[in-house]
């Protein structure tokens, strides 16, 4: 009989999802009795790390329902190799700010000076701080935009697009898209403005982006929607990529 109080503490605790007191009440009881603290302590530091071990498991389901491909932080980034990138507004909008405004952000470069990398580590940024995130490329997202038309779900889709506080579409203008694929990509950015914040990546100019859309009445829509409200990161420099390997074969030389 003397287990019955025990077992009928792992089923409540089990029952009311307190996998963290379940784990650490009995360890902690005997520190806080070595220690001479009181039971309001006792619950006290439960309490707190149950809390902590919930927000950990959050953020890492906000992480995987983003579908980065990689996790990035801001912090292994190397500003230095970018110096037309402005270092104090990127980590100002790691903080969040610009999504509870609404406003966009594009990053635009050449290719391999770490647009991706800047995009993934302000999500992860937004995913730690409480934030739904949904990370694809531009290919990606057009592709299953038709796919949803073909399928007949393309406002379920567009709901589930709407409703993240922060869509990130990457490598937009390395693939020219369809005149349909460019139509449904515009009632995203349509649907969104003003009511959820946007990162966009891209290696053209503003200028260039026709060559993506196909006609100059739509690339001046999605324009004027993207920026309207938005931060603009200049990321112009040498590929990471290319200076690796420059790098790698002056060392085998």
């Amino acid at each position: 009989m003397t287990d019955t109080p025990q077992v009928l503490l792992q089923h409540h605790l089990k029952k009311l999802r307190l996998p963290t007191f379940q784990s650490e009440y009995g360890k902690l009881a005997q520190q806080c009795a070595a220690e001479n603290k009181d039971h309001v302590i006792y619950l006290l530091r439960l309490c707190e790390l149950e809390l902590i071990e919930r927000e950990r498991r959050m953020i890492e389901r906000r992480i995987k329902a983003a579908k980065f491909p990689a996790t990035k932080s801001l912090d292994s980034f190397d500003f230095k190799v970018i110096p037309s990138l402005n270092k104090l507004l990127t980590m100002d909008l790691a903080r969040g700010d610009f999504i509870d405004r609404r406003e966009n952000i594009i990053a635009l470069g050449p290719s391999g000076t770490g647009k991706t990398h800047i995009a993934l580590g302000l999500g992860l940024a937004a995913c730690q701080r409480g934030r739904k995130v949904r990370f694809t490329t531009a290919a990606a997202l057009v592709h299953e935009l038709i796919e949803a038309v073909d399928e007949r779900r393309l406002q379920r889709l567009q709901k589930q697009l709407i409703s993240q506080d922060l869509l990130i579409i990457d490598e937009l203008g390395f693939v020219p898209l369809s005149k349909t694929g460019a139509e449904l990509l515009f009632e995203v950015i349509s649907q969104r403005y003003e009511r959820g914040s946007i990162i966009i990546t891209s290696n053209l100019p503003f200028d260039e982006w026709t060559e993506v859309f196909g006609a100059e009445r739509l690339t001046g829509a999605i324009l004027d929607r993207l920026t309207h409200h938005v931060n603009i990161l200049e990321m112009n420099g040498e590929s990471f990529r290319l200076k690796h390997s420059k790098t790698a074969k002056t060392i085998a030389s």
